[in-house]
């Protein structure tokens, strides 16, 4: 059977697409949050124990509950989705579903964004130090804490982008559907 292009802008397909997004972007920001939180390990230096935890970083605290308040936000927009599929498709649902998407799914964006920011740019620090600050590198000495930090961000960019497609899909199907009367 060949799938048309009709075929793949029905309102059961756009629902479909909608649960698997917000689906992926729960699971991206909880695996993303989850990797940050439990990121710990320790080492001798010079014959003394270092630890090295998420919490010791402002930066990386705030883009581990970044992820957790987009986890949250996520589940509360998939419930929202269930909700309204309840009732029947048109246009005031797609519109609806646009603006609740514009609104949250942007604000969780541009959360995301900054604690990866904040995150990225001590991650930075951590691998290449800071020669004029007189911040030494740490990465050669916490490889599995830098690997986790990275397997986090990578994690943490994917969310992004499903946020970012997740806004776009909306948008898209909430301007192909006619105005009801």
């Amino acid at each position: 059977m060949a799938i048309s292009k009709d075929n793949l802008n029905t309102p059961k397909s756009h629902y479909a697409s909608q649960i698997f997004l917000r689906i992926l972007a729960i699971a991206t920001t909880l695996s993303a949050a989850c990797l940050m939180i439990t990121n710990k390990q320790a080492t001798l230096i010079f014959g003394i124990q270092v630890v090295a935890r998420y919490s010791y970083s402002p930066a990386f605290k705030f883009y581990a509950f970044a992820n957790i308040a987009a986890f949250a936000l996520s589940v509360l927009s998939l419930i929202a989705v269930f909700l309204m599929e309840r009732k029947p498709l048109n246009s005031t649902f797609y519109f609806c579903l646009f603006l609740h998407d514009l609104f949250f799914q942007q604000t969780v964006t541009v959360l995301l964004m900054a604690g990866l920011g904040a995150a990225m740019a001590i991650a930075y620090v951590g691998k290449f130090g800071n020669s004029h600050s007189g911040w030494m590198q740490i990465c050669d000495h916490f490889g599995k804490f830098c690997n986790r930090v990275i397997a986090s961000s990578v994690v943490g960019f994917l969310g992004l982008f499903v946020y970012l497609i997740l806004t776009i899909v909306s948008a898209n199907q909430s301007r192909k559907i006619p105005p009801s009367i």
